[in-house]
């Protein structure tokens, strides 16, 4: 089951309970993890899809914003900005943590949180979780138990997690959606 919550109060009460992944305190591409945000099309694949990523300030707070046309022309249909968890790109232990929180506003669609890890080896495996991205901020935490495996037959492995990604997948739309913070919370 998913939590959704909102607001400055939300963020205070959970502050004990969460490890940053990105604060968005540095300059874009670079994130607190030192690790670096990345924009992913179905182009490396043959798609015609295509996006934009850019640092910018939305409704009063810093964010990443990922904007573009999703197409399925070409078996293409995806958009993302990914974030490897670790500098060099090695695996990290996310056991001890239930899921992910990411602060998030959007176009009121539908969008995914991919998470890779260090036994994922083809582009189009992950672990995924769909989220909406409502037109005001709001925090959304997503549960570890509730990502389902796409195409891999491993079971999620949160001592070998490797990667996130923001995704807009699937449909053919216009993708809107900007991330203020991301974190691992218990």
């Amino acid at each position: 089951m998913r939590t959704i919550a909102t607001g400055l109060e939300w963020s205070r009460s959970l502050a004990a309970t969460t490890e940053t992944i990105d604060d968005l305190s540095q300059t874009l591409p670079r994130a607190s993890n030192c690790a670096a945000w990345e924009l992913v099309a179905d182009r490396v694949m043959g798609g015609v899809s295509n996006g934009t990523m850019r640092r910018m300030v939305v409704l009063g707070r810093a964010a990443i914003q990922m904007q573009g046309d999703v197409s399925l022309e070409n078996n293409g249909g995806f958009i993302q900005i990914a974030l490897d968890l670790a500098p060099d790109g090695a695996a990290i232990d996310a056991s001890r943590w239930a899921g992910i929180e990411i602060d998030v506003i959007g176009n009121n669609e539908s969008y995914n949180l991919h998470l890779r890890t260090a036994e994922v080896a083809r582009p189009w495996q992950s672990y995924r979780q769909s989220f909406i991205a409502r037109p005001e901020w709001q925090t959304v935490r997503l549960l570890f138990a509730d990502f389902e495996a796409h195409r891999i037959d491993a079971s999620l492995n949160l001592s070998r997690l490797r990667r996130i990604g923001i995704v807009a997948i699937g449909r053919a739309f216009h993708a809107d959606i900007a991330i203020g913070g991301v974190r691992f919370h218990s």
